[in-house]
């Protein structure tokens, strides 16, 4: 029976180049609301307004983007995950609706919450986006922080985290389930793959310390993995560069992790203004 932590998307048969979408209700928690968009050339996409801040992530490709009455004319920085700097991402306030048409094949994610406090719609850039190499060895991982918690938003959180074929992130063990300032945060959590060669793979394990929820998933190009409590690490085979975004969202804006301690004694990162 297949896991319902593991989401696979479908061939874009709608007119808006839909591949997968999640709801709070069908994920069964709270905040996060995910879709993911291929567009072809001239495709648009629409999302009506609402009460829900909106993360629009170009992640491939570029298009042409109006929110809420304000115009963005060519929102874009590569044409694949594996090249070039982070994705620009449109953060859209509460109340506004978003219309997009693409410039050539695009791939558009959007990430939704709930209001939390309100910003203007803007645009942030690639250029204003800290760039972090986190671990050593067969940890390590580059981190492209595209809306991390110093960045004003609602509730929403987006981090891109490119893995090395081999390597480990997400790592050691941590998790962000209990609302227990400063000491840990609660925050839901997705990770959307991505894989340089698209018959790649991921092994990751969502699991509770008393083994409540212990699940190995092995997630593919274009997979959803939903992380609703519990430590969350991931590997990538040997072979299989392997990218994720994280969307995060909770009652409060902030990032404070527990590690597990059995594997505590391989941290090699200094987590301070990180993520």
């Amino acid at each position: 029976m297949p896991s319902p932590l593991l989401r696979r998307p479908s061939s874009p048969g709608r007119a808006d180049g839909l591949t997968l979408s999640i709801r709070p209700q069908d994920a069964g928690w709270d905040y996060i609301g995910f879709a993911s968009h291929r567009l072809a050339p001239g495709q648009m996409l629409r999302r009506a307004a609402d009460g829900r801040e909106v993360g629009v992530v170009v992640l491939e490709g570029a298009c042409r983007l109006r929110a809420g009455g304000q115009v963005f004319s060519a929102v874009g920085s590569r044409e694949s995950v594996f090249e070039g700097p982070p994705a620009p991402v449109v953060l859209v306030e509460p109340g506004a609706d978003v219309e997009l048409e693409a410039l050539r094949p695009t791939t558009i994610l959007i990430a939704d919450a709930p209001a939390g406090a309100v910003h203007p719609t803007r645009v942030i850039e690639p250029a204003t986006m800290r760039v972090e190499e986190r671990g050593h060895g067969a940890t390590a991982r580059r981190i492209h922080h595209l809306l991390p918690p110093e960045v004003e938003a609602g509730r929403l959180i987006l981090v891109e985290v490119f893995t090395p074929g081999g390597h480990w992130s997400s790592y050691p063990p941590h998790k962000h389930d209990t609302e227990d300032p400063p000491r840990e945060s609660y925050l839901e959590e997705l990770y959307y793959y991505r894989f340089a060669r698209p018959e790649g793979f991921a092994m990751a394990r969502v699991y509770t310390a008393d083994r409540s929820l212990d699940e190995s998933l092995a997630p593919g190009d274009g997979d959803v993995v939903l992380v609703p409590r519990g430590y969350h690490p991931v590997g990538m085979p040997a072979g299989y560069d392997g990218y994720y975004l994280n969307v995060m969202a909770g009652p409060a804006r902030r990032w404070h992790f527990t590690l597990d301690p059995d594997h505590a004694w391989l941290m090699d990162w200094d987590p301070t203004g990180s993520r």
